[in-house]
């Protein structure tokens, strides 16, 4: 967004400093700037209800009356939908905790910035600023759908998987896609599974859709690599349909329908779901790498990770959850924990994959800390199997 389009605040107690942050704003570019020398003006201009409240906020921790912490926890409260960059003499360390904290708390954090304040590092937070698109109120309901309505769907076989591309960072190889199940529903057209999973997991009957997707995708598999597109596949599949006896039996049944190798096929399972001491989901674990099979921990980050149980687990990737990837180039304490995620996988000899790419930027940032596999928007959607080839040929082009 255009710099000169922005209406900024800068809310700092002591005089020149105040004044020269508002000097470097202009300088920059900043059409309209506001003042503040103290937290109750600052929050009282960010919550402006009248139309007139500034969209990005220039905020000294140590702020007198309400200072930068209190701040930051009163505008969560009210729903603000401010940028806020914090500036503060503190250490770089303490600053990390405190962009932490106001991204748990839900407030569109654009980063820290420590004193002295460079004009480089100021435009580069502007930067990162992007105003939160409104829900239209006429925006319809999503249905909601009731178990036996989803198992109709199912029998109709209405359910389809689209795959979403896994590209090698280093190379810019296609090198694998994960499934998606969509829903074609005949009324409401393509639904993702946040409009149908909540309805089987209600009814301990995820195994109903795993079965399905996995037929599919398998077959989908066999298509491609007809076409000459030697393509790996991962799915997600639940610890419920792991465990069912003939697990291994209908799995390479499966394999043997579709004339395709265990090689070629990676289990996804949650980061909550892996990380688990019972000991016949870890033999299943174990047969299904005997057998050839990857698995992956998906939305890795997101649980509670036991590293030494982590160590033990035979998976082949690691997922990393989208919350520590999208915007990581930009924002550093998302950069930190996607490092370290990294770090990890590289330390266990494990591939990592970094889900929600959407951007050059995530791309490059992730190909320098060097990252194995990326997917998401900027590479490509989940789409049908048939439509995977014309993409393929496009993305061959364009990279």
């Amino acid at each position: 967004m255009d710099i000169a389009q922005l209406h900024f605040l800068v809310a700092e107690g002591e005089p020149s400093q105040r004044h020269a942050l508002s000097e470097m704003l202009s300088r920059l570019g900043a059409g309209r700037v506001s003042e503040a020398s103290d937290g109750h003006v600052a929050l009282s201009s960010l919550l402006d209800t009248a139309g007139d409240a500034p969209q990005i906020g220039v905020i000294d921790l140590a702020l007198p009356g309400v200072d930068g912490l209190e701040l930051i926890r009163k505008l969560s409260e009210a729903g603000s939908r401010a940028g806020i960059i914090i500036v503060g003499s503190q250490s770089s360390s303490l600053l990390l905790s405190v962009e932490t904290m106001a991204q748990a708390y839900g407030v569109e954090m654009l980063g820290t910035l420590s004193r002295p304040v460079g004009a480089a590092r100021l435009e580069a937070l502007i930067a990162n600023y992007a105003p939160r698109k409104q829900a239209a109120d006429d925006a319809p309901a999503r249905p909601r759908f009731t178990f036996s309505q989803v198992g109709l769907g199912l029998q109709a076989r209405q359910f389809e998987p689209y795959f979403q591309p896994k590209i090698e960072l280093e190379t810019g190889q296609l090198k694998g896609m994960e499934m998606f199940a969509r829903w074609i529903h005949p009324e409401y057209g393509v639904l993702g599974t946040g409009d149908f999973i909540d309805a089987l997991e209600a009814n301990s009957r995820l195994d109903f859709l795993d079965w399905s997707m996995i037929d599919k995708s398998v077959a989908a598999c066999r298509v491609l690599h007809d076409k000459g597109i030697p393509i790996s596949i991962s799915m997600n599949v639940a610890p419920c349909t792991l465990a069912q006896p003939l697990f291994m039996q209908q799995i390479n049944a499966c394999l043997v329908r579709h004339r395709m190798l265990a090689d070629y096929i990676t289990f996804e399972l949650s980061e909550s779901a892996v990380l688990s001491t019972d000991p016949h989901l870890i033999e299943r674990l174990l047969r299904l790498r005997l057998k050839g099979f990857g698995l992956a921990i998906d939305d890795y980050g997101t649980g509670r990770s036991n590293l030494q149980l982590l160590a033990r687990i035979p998976f082949s990737e690691l997922k990393i959850d989208r919350s520590f990837v999208d915007g990581a180039s930009k924002k550093r304490a998302i950069g930190t924990v996607l490092r370290s995620c990294l770090n990890l996988a590289s330390s266990l000899d494990r591939k990592s994959v970094a889900v929600g790419v959407e951007t050059r930027e995530d791309w490059d940032f992730l190909q320098g800390l060097g990252c194995t596999y990326a997917q998401g928007y900027y590479i490509g959607r989940p789409m049908p199997v048939e439509q995977f080839p014309a993409w393929l040929e496009d993305w061959r082009h364009f990279f």
